[in-house]
């Protein structure tokens, strides 16, 4: 009698397990699905990124249908060929980063950067962004190699390419091209509601706050960012560029 009580309790205790498990999977759903409602419902009414910008008008929507057309001359036209990873190609003294920043393009830019049997001179970007991860890691193999950035006449470096651009030793960017950021997930699981993921978007703004300082730029870039919500992207002037030294040049050198 007392063996089939003690089997009745520990299937009552499974059973409870197991609804205590789904009832938090309903939470943790209902939770996501009310974070992402607002902007299903309401989506940004922020311009297309390839609207003009002027002070104090300077959000646009971040989608791939609204970025902003390529300049003659530059490789690759986005949405439809631009690369869903970074490809690294050699222009003469050149190394073009193009294309999507993908979880494991940290390792293999190091790679890739390693194996070279000329080094190159300069970096240019052409990015929509991606992986932050990444790209503090390919930021930090520029620095190391002493490399200077570069964004040319019509190119854009958006969401995570910008802390890309701050490794150069010297960050070289055109009047013409579109330097961006806004918030990020910071490779947390998205699936999770934002009180679950607080701490790790804490911890990895903390660390591109370091990283952003450890490379001489200022940390004040992060408040526009921190301002401007995932879906769109706040494209910094000219003068912004210099003021937090994301640029320590601007070509032509008058506008």
């Amino acid at each position: 009698m007392a063996t089939e009580a003690k089997g009745f309790s520990a299937s009552r205790a499974i059973k409870g397990i197991l609804w205590l498990q789904l009832g938090l999977a309903l939470l943790l759903i209902g939770g996501d699905f009310a974070r992402v409602l607002p902007s299903l419902v309401f989506p940004t009414s922020a311009p297309p990124a390839s609207e003009p910008i002027r002070p104090g008008d300077q959000t646009r929507r971040y989608a791939p249908r609204d970025l902003p057309e390529r300049r003659p001359g530059l490789p690759f036209a986005f949405p439809d060929s631009m690369p869903t990873r970074l490809a690294f190609e050699a222009d003469g003294t050149t190394l073009r980063l193009t294309g999507q920043i993908a979880e494991g393009d940290g390792g293999r830019f190091a790679e890739h950067l390693a194996g070279l049997s000329t080094p190159p001179q300069r970096i240019a970007l052409f990015s929509p962004g991606g992986s932050v991860r990444d790209a503090l890691q390919i930021g930090r193999a520029i620095r190391e190699a002493g490399l200077p950035t570069l964004m040319e006449d019509g190119a854009f470096c958006f969401s995570a390419c910008p802390y890309i651009l701050a490794a150069g030793t010297e960050r070289d960017v055109h009047r013409g091209a579109q330097v961006g950021v806004h918030q990020h997930y910071f490779g947390e699981n998205t699936i999770l509601p934002a009180f679950v993921a607080v701490e790790d978007i804490q911890r990895g703004q903390g660390e591109v706050m370091a990283y952003l300082d450890e490379m001489g730029v200022s940390p004040l870039l992060m408040r526009p960012a921190l301002q401007t919500p995932p879906d769109e992207i706040y494209i910094l002037l000219p003068e912004e560029l210099s003021e937090t030294e994301l640029a320590t040049r601007l070509t032509p050198e008058t506008a």
